[in-house]
C-alpha cells in the first residue's frame, strides 16, 4: 500500500443492516394483499430517486398511494427511515482502520431522507469518516463507473491502493474492473472478510 491509504465503505448491510419489510409493511392496511409484493414495487423508482431525479416529497407521494398508505407524510418517513440497525462488528474494523491511520470515504446509493437519518442517528460511526460520495449528490449510482470516478476525483485516491467494501456482487465486479482492493461483505461471514483484510495490509 502506498503512503496515502484510504477506504470506500458501502453503508447498507456493510456498516448498517437493512429490513425495509418489517418497517414498510406497518404502512400497508391490513386488508390488503401481498405486502412484500407492494414494498418490492417501490423498486421502481429506486434507481431514479437514489440518483437525486426527484424530490423527497415526489418519492413520498408516489410511494404512498404504491402502498395506498393514507397518513401523513410525516408517519411514511418515520417507517422508511426504520429500516437501519448496527452492523457492530464491521464498526470495530472501522475502528482499526481509522487508527492505522486510513482515510475513511462513504459510498453509497442512497437518498435524501435516509441520509439525513442515519448520519445522525448513527453518528458514533460516521463521525469516523473523512468523506462522501452519495448517489443521489452525485447525479449516479453504483454499479455505473461514474459515480466511482467522481469519487476517486474528489478525493485524488488511487484505485489500487483503495479498499472497497460492498455487498452486492455488481458494485464490487466494477470496483474490481477499476483497480479498487474490493470485497464483497457478507454480515454472516465477517471473520473471512477479517482475514482477508490482514492478508492486504501486510
Amino acid at each position: 500500500m502506498s503512503k496515502k491509504q484510504a477506504a470506500l465503505v458501502d453503508i447498507g448491510n456493510v456498516i448498517l443492516h437493512i429490513d425495509f419489510e418489517t418497517s414498510l409493511s406497518r404502512l400497508i392496511p391490513p386488508e390488503l394483499a401481498d405486502p412484500a409484493g407492494r414494498i418490492a414495487s417501490l423498486l421502481e423508482k429506486k434507481d431514479e430517486f437514489e440518483r437525486g431525479d426527484f424530490t423527497d416529497s415526489d418519492f413520498v407521494t408516489w410511494a404512498s398511494k404504491k402502498l395506498q398508505f393514507t397518513g401523513t407524510p410525516e408517519e411514511f418517513i418515520a417507517a422508511w427511515n426504520d429500516i437501519f440497525t448496527p452492523n457492530l462488528p464491521m464498526w470495530d474494523t472501522l475502528r482499526d482502520l481509522k487508527a492505522r491511520g486510513f482515510q475513511l470515504i462513504l459510498f453509497s446509493n442512497t437518498n435524501q431522507m435516509h441520509a439525513d437519518y442515519f448520519l445522525a442517528e448513527f453518528a458514533e460511526v460516521f463521525d469516523l469518516f473523512d468523506g462522501r460520495v452519495f448517489s443521489h449528490e452525485a447525479g449516479c449510482n453504483k454499479p455505473d463507473p461514474a459515480i466511482y470516478h467522481h469519487a476517486f476525483e474528489k478525493y485524488q485516491l488511487v484505485p489500487e491502493d483503495t479498499l472497497y467494501f460492498d455487498d452486492l456482487p455488481e458494485n464490487i465486479s466494477t470496483g474490481l474492473q477499476l483497480g479498487l482492493k474490493a470485497w464483497r461483505y457478507k454480515g454472516d461471514s465477517h471473520e473471512a472478510m477479517t482475514r482477508w483484510l490482514v492478508e492486504t495490509l501486510d
